[in-house]
């Protein structure tokens, strides 16, 4: 968002503030979990909670998304097992479910409201280094701090109807930016996929289906399906899930007409909202029927009529003893809810016609006659009287239902897939780092370090200064150019270090000095964190070793330690000597090609940072301001810049062995590398 734009919903917040309190007293009186836990709302005392920080954040932000997220949150935890991983809601009951599935093995808290200073203090306690967020809950505060600190932030399971898309483009001015917050989307569907592009969003977005489809069933679950299925064996049992006031009325009202024709009918009404448990059960009571509620801790018994689910957590054991399946909010104007976990037990669902927020998921049901939509109560119940009159019937519309959720499962894999290549070298600081030892951090007054034991067991500020070598009579040279970087020797190892500086004409007033920035996305540490997952997957670069970011103030100095490349020469030096075989243009190609197939964009790919060894192995150099992106035209950008070097030297130098035919061997060896790894998958 504009900063104008911003300011003017941050204000909207702060005078909503007081009705926003309100609305907690208010729904406290009924939930008293809305009161217990609402200074969490506004990220006061998170960090007397000892929550620990730099891992994952996942956002779910109720039951339904914690259910659908439940199993990519257990892929991530194994994928990233030393990254502690927070999973957070908003309502209590989407906190009772986070609880119930996962206990101690996630951290857990609330998300808080959208205020600046709760922003904050939120980030300031977890400092994530990934916010995941399930569907599309978006806070442009939240969006807009992440973005400020380099968080990036992966929203999966994204669905976007035409009605929605429809406000976002109404309020284009403030949505388009806010969207674009956005580091990666992943929506549910081609549709959806559309329409967000349509809204502006210009980041990277991948179509990788629904979670929903990947329903993890809790263990206690079979436990409750064995203990109730003797008592409702000879019932015909109408779940009626999620339902809304004005909608349960309905079904009431049309329970003793079905009675009537079914006699061993047992209506099971699952409000959406506990608040409404109790309500729901007087409406029942009221017309004189035989009520039965889980909360009594009793077992239904024969003469039960109306039941009510007033429990969390166990809408998929009523799916599992339902004949008949009935989706709530769709008699009233609500948009409906999810029929998928229904039809994953191969059951008959009938839903109203509201069903806009889950529209794609109906309209592919409707395409393999696996639902019935209904117009109103009075369809409702002709549909009622024609499915429960017909075993058969029943159990063909659900099979139907049953082998089009198996076909379109995989998306968790999918969406895994997607967030480890986006974030795979922003993760890798907190991990053990492959092709090095373990990573370790010091803090030392406003200087932050980062460092590898196998070089130093402890470091310092001497050990990025040059004179503390000097006097240490280590300097083994250093080079020539715009900034000098150093040559060191310690120990068995020889090191390059090097002092960042601005360019431009910046550079020339504030020489060394950046604007301050967290120290995970300062210049140092960021080269520092690329180059160590470039060699964990195989590309030849140099070894990091330490990195230093020291803060003055607003603005901060940064320094890089890295292993120098044995008898090496960079391309210019070289073709200042001699003529390069094709053989050897070909193997620089390919040493390009690697890099961009891992996605890696040289922000000043040129021959100065291309560098041959001795045994003939091409390495490539200075990637500080580089970054990891998605597949696009920057690669062959990436390969004109490193043209126009070649030819800028030729014309510079007086002797410079290079050919136009060398240009053709560099990309003959380019292409070959992309086609044989194309061959490969």
């Amino acid at each position: 968002m504009t900063r104008f734009s911003l300011a003017l919903y941050q204000l909207g917040l702060y005078l909503l503030l007081p009705l926003l309190l309100l609305y907690f007293v208010w729904r406290a009186r009924k939930d008293p979990a809305y009161r217990q836990r609402l200074l969490e709302r506004f990220s006061l005392g998170l960090k007397k909670r000892g929550l620990q920080a730099g891992g994952i954040v996942v956002h779910a932000v109720s039951v339904g998304e914690t259910i659908a997220a439940t199993p990519l949150i257990k892929q991530l935890q194994q994928q990233y097992p030393t990254l502690p991983l927070t999973v957070t809601g908003t309502t209590p009951t989407g906190s009772a479910t986070i609880s119930s599935r996962f206990g101690n093995t996630v951290q857990h808290c609330y998300l808080p409201l959208d205020y600046p200073g709760s922003v904050r203090r939120f980030l300031d306690a977890l400092q994530p280094k990934l916010l995941v967020i399930v569907e599309t809950e978006l806070w442009p505060n939240l969006l807009a701090a992440c973005r400020k600190r380099h968080i990036p932030v992966v929203v999966v399971n994204a669905r976007l109807s035409t009605r929605s898309a429809k406000g976002y483009r109404r309020f284009s001015a403030l949505t388009r930016p806010l969207l674009n917050n956005i580091s990666l989307l992943l929506t549910q569907d081609r549709a959806s996929a559309r329409r967000f592009r349509a809204l502006g969003f210009g980041n990277t977005l991948q179509v990788t289906g629904n979670l929903k489809f990947e329903l993890a069933i809790p263990a206690q679950t079979a436990q409750l399906v064995t203990q109730f299925s003797p008592l409702l064996k000879t019932r015909l049992v109408w779940v009626a899930a999620s339902t809304h006031a004005g909608e349960d009325e309905q079904l009431l009202a049309l329970y003793p007409r079905l009675k009537q024709r079914f006699p061993q009918l047992l209506l099971l009404l699952v409000p959406r909202h506990p608040e409404r448990f109790d309500k729901v059960a007087q409406l029942a009571q009221a017309q004189g029927y035989s009520v039965w509620r889980r909360s009594s801790g009793q077992l239904p018994g024969a003469d039960t009529e109306i039941a009510v689910g007033d429990s969390m957590g166990e809408l998929l054991v009523w799916y599992q003893l339902a004949d008949l399946v009935f989706i709530g909010g769709s008699l009233i104007e609500r948009g409906g809810h999810n029929p998928l976990e229904a039809i994953c037990f191969g059951k008959a669902v009938q839903s109203g016609p509201h069903i806009f927020n889950f529209n794609e998921a109906y309209r592919q049901l409707q395409q393999q006659q696996a639902v019935v939509l209904v117009a109103d109560s009075e369809q409702l119940f002709a549909s009622c009287c024609q499915l429960l009159s017909d075993v058969s019937l029943r159990q063909q519309l659900g099979q139907r239902a049953q082998q089009f959720f198996s076909r379109q499962q995989g998306a968790t894999a999918r969406t895994l897939d997607a967030i480890n290549l986006f974030v795979a070298g922003t993760l890798m600081p907190s991990q053990p780092l492959a092709h090095t030892s373990a990573y370790q951090t010091k803090q030392a007054g406003n200087a932050s370090y980062w460092y590898d034991p196998a070089f130093f067991t402890e470091i310092a500020a001497e050990q990025f200064q040059s004179a503390w070598w000097q006097q240490q009579q280590a300097v083994i040279g250093s080079s020539s150019g715009r900034n000098t970087a150093y040559f060191v020797q310690h120990g068995g190892h020889k090191l390059v270090l090097r002092h960042y500086y601005r360019g431009g004409l910046v550079g020339k007033l504030l020489h060394d000095q950046f604007w301050l920035q967290p120290v995970a996305q300062s210049r140092a540490m960021q080269e520092y964190q690329l180059l160590s997952w470039m060699r964990a997957q195989g590309l030849a670069v140099p070894r990091p070793v330490a990195a230093r970011y020291q803060r003055s103030g607003l603005i901060y100095r940064a320094d890089l330690l890295i292993e120098l490349i044995p008898d090496s020469k960079d391309l210019a030096a070289i073709l200042q000597q001699r003529a390069m075989t094709a053989e050897e243009w070909q193997a620089v190609g390919q040493a390009i090609a690697q890099m961009h197939r891992l996605g890696v964009y040289h922000s000043d790919l040129n021959c100065r940072n291309i560098m041959l060894d001795s045994a003939g192995k091409v390495w490539l150099i200075d990637f500080d301001k580089c970054e990891r992106r998605e597949p696009g035209p920057w690669t062959e950008q990436n390969l004109a810049r490193l043209l126009r070097s070649f030819n800028k030297e030729r014309g510079k130098l007086a002797v410079f062995h290079w050919q136009d035919t060398d240009w053709a061997a560099l990309l003959a060896g380019y292409q070959q590398s992309r086609s044989s790894v194309a061959e490969r998958n």
